[in-house]
């Protein structure tokens, strides 16, 4: 199971600016599900407290008011329930892409044969069991994004966070790591909650879209494309992509005039 809540969050910081001490509301009362085997997408300007909510959800941060569940039970802290993917890989660069899977599982306490057999098979499951001895230098930054999700795949999470994990990316790797992480949902049956600022890229990913905007829930969308998506080129030229598109722009659009 991977169901995820957040109920009634709200997250404040204190920024010191020279002898003044300034109150940032980063999340305003924000309240949501995630279904269990969804792909939902967090979606907003920059400042608007995606990346926030997500660092929330995994136990990096603590919410001034409200909680965060999964599966009902409250987090706490950070937890092997959980997996997250950087913005940036964050590979240990002395460990090789096998070695830097391997890690999380032995920070688990598995050893042995078990280890190796199941950092191998999630290598394998993003393509990369050719690449297990390369060190992350010698990796492009799609196959160093690709070993970031079999690191945290490895370790059996019911829920997937991802910061905007295919951000620094060229169009044409971040296209194809889209096309890859549905079908690895597909193959997995993962949760995965999701940050983006990128429209196109919410529409072709999620099953849902909640909308941020200046720290406060603006909309949720239902997204109404069938799965599978093979064919991303058939969605991004379909009738309800461009629906579901505008709804977001237009949300973020009201949202513009109202803040």
């Amino acid at each position: 199971m991977g169901q995820v809540s957040l109920v009634d969050v709200s997250k404040r910081f204190a920024l010191r600016v020279e002898k003044e001490v300034h109150v940032v509301n980063a999340l305003n009362g924000v309240s949501f599900d995630v279904k269990d085997g969804e792909i939902a997408v967090l979606i907003g300007p920059s400042g608007c407290g995606k990346t926030t909510a997500l660092r929330i959800a995994m136990g990096l941060e603590t919410a001034t008011r409200g909680r965060v569940m999964v599966d009902g039970r409250t987090v706490t802290g950070c937890g092997y329930d959980r997996g997250l993917v950087f913005q940036h890989a964050e590979l240990l660069p002395w460990l090789t892409a096998f070695q830097n899977v391997m890690f999380g599982l032995e920070m688990k306490g598995m050893r042995g044969a078990e280890l190796k057999d199941t950092a191998m098979r999630y290598l394998k499951l993003v393509g990369l069991e050719q690449s297990a001895n390369r060190r992350p230098h010698q990796l492009s930054g799609g196959m160093k994004q690709r070993v970031g999700i079999a690191r945290a795949l490895a370790i059996d999470p019911a829920v997937l966070l991802m910061d905007e994990p295919f951000g620094a990316l060229d169009a044409q790797t971040r296209e194809g790591l889209q096309a890859e992480l549905l079908d690895i949902q597909a193959r997995t049956g993962k949760t995965i909650l999701f940050v983006t600022h990128d429209l196109d890229e919410a529409v072709l990913l999620a099953d849902r879209i909640i909308v941020l905007r200046a720290g406060s829930l603006q909309e949720i969308i239902e997204v109404g494309l069938p799965r599978p998506r093979g064919d991303l080129a058939a969605v991004r030229g379909s009738a309800e992509f461009a629906e579901t598109r505008y709804r977001i722009w237009k949300a973020l659009h009201q949202a513009e005039t109202t803040h």
